[in-house]
This record gives structure tokens, sequence and C-alpha cells, in this order.
């Protein structure tokens, strides 16, 4: 395959980006997305120019690091991280836009690479329960009734890659949040926080600067793991109840 490139290029936080553009050959169709990048990077570095910087780490669909928009889409045109997107997704002689997320909480580092720790510190915020100190507790010790163990299990998929903020035109964090804590106000272990923890990750969600949720829907799509837009409508009740209660 051949393949024209559009990659978005930005050496630091504070220089101006600029879409460049490069041309790759021989590239197989049975190469996933990255490893079609470190084709166009061993080009480059040959060259003596610099490599296109992006994250990546298990490349197994685990991690969620591999965080591109492909043609405007988060992770590409598949449903699924960019790290298994494979390049027979794309036809010979295709023109790729290759950009960063694009999101004010979500400032790019350099070229396709972003800083996520808004997301950590979300989950610091709530994302815990209180455990007691010592030997771990016999498993079966809280019996947890089999519907909310589907739900936290379904929740706790999320992989926190952005995806969803990434699609949404507001840049929300919704979907994730409402994960994070749909995953642990569904089990009994998640009880004694059950209010500080709605309270407290919606508010650390707003000070990071994401935007908030118009019910597009797009987050929902975007999603490699599949975590349902309910999610979001089950934590507007969480919180709302949590308010009720107060602190």
């Amino acid at each position: 395959m051949r393949l024209t490139l559009r990659v978005w290029r930005q050496r630091n936080p504070g220089a101006p980006g600029a879409m460049t553009t490069y041309e790759v050959d021989n590239i197989s169709s049975d190469m996933s997305f990255l490893e079609m990048l470190d084709t166009l990077n061993e080009e480059l570095i040959l060259a003596g120019d610099d490599p296109v910087a992006f994250d990546h780490d298990c490349r197994e669909g685990v991690c969620g690091a591999c965080s591109l928009v492909i043609n405007g889409d988060a992770h590409g045109p598949e449903r699924t991280t960019t790290c298994q997107l494979h390049m027979r997704s794309f036809q010979d002689g295709a023109t790729i836009d290759i950009e960063p997320w694009r999101a004010a909480a979500f400032p790019v580092v350099k070229d396709l690479v972003v800083d996520r720790s808004a997301f950590d510190r979300i989950i610091q915020s709530g994302g815990y329960i209180t455990a007691p100190t010592g030997a771990a507790p016999e498993a079966h010790a809280t019996a947890v009734p089999k519907p909310s163990a589907d739900t936290a299990f379904e929740h706790a998929e999320c992989i926190g890659c952005g995806a969803c903020v990434a699609a949404c035109p507001n840049g929300s964090a919704m979907l994730f949040t409402s994960a994070k804590v749909v995953h642990l106000n569904s089990l009994p272990q998640g009880a004694p926080e059950r209010e500080s923890r709605v309270l407290d990750m919606v508010e650390r969600m707003d000070t990071e600067g994401f935007g908030g949720c118009t019910n597009t829907g797009a987050c929902a799509t975007a999603c490699p793991k599949g975590i349902p837009l309910f999610s979001i409508t089950t934590m507007n009740r969480e919180f709302l109840r949590a308010a009720r209660k107060g602190r």
C-alpha cells in the first residue's frame, strides 16, 4: 500500500503546530496502525529528521495509551483502540489525517502526545474504597448480587483512553467519570464513599476544565470498550441523591 499521511507536528506545548505531509510506501495491509507509524519514523530517522512522537504501551488494546484522532474519528474508523486498528481498514492510495486528542483539558505535549493526567486527578478525588489494613478478606465474605456485579464489571472495562472526550463536541469527560463512579457505587464495598465519591469526582472533573454534557452520544459511539451512554444517567441520579443528602 502507498499512503499519504498528514500528521500533526508540534515541537512543544508552547510552539505552534501544523499538519505535515508524508508519503509512505510498501505498507502491508496486515500492519497495525502503530506499526505503520513505526515504519514512517524509521524513514524519518534514516533521513535525519525528528520522528513523530506518539503514545503507546501494551499494543494489545488494554492500556488505552495509543490515543489518536484518525480522519476525524477517535481511534479511527473501527470501534477499537488505535493499536488494534489494521491498515486493511484503509484503501491503497488513501490520504490519512492523524491528530492528537483535541480537548482543553488534554494539552499537547509534543506532536500526537497529550497530557491526560486530568483523568488521574479525577480518579484520585474519589476512585477508591475504604478497606481495612491487614490480610486480604475472604473472597465470599461480602456477597455481591449478580446484577450489581455485572454492572460493576461492565463499567470497570473503561481503560481511560479519553476517546469519549476527543469525540465529544464539548470535550466532556462525563462518560469516563460515570464509568468510574458507577463501577464502585454498584458494589457494597463502595458504599462508605458513595455520596462523597460522586460529588468529589464531578467537582474535580469541572475543575479540570472538561466541557458539559449535552447528550450527543458521540462519547459512547467512540468508546472502544462499549461503556453505555446510560452510565451518565446513572451518575446524574447518584449526584442528585448525594446532593440532597449533603456531605
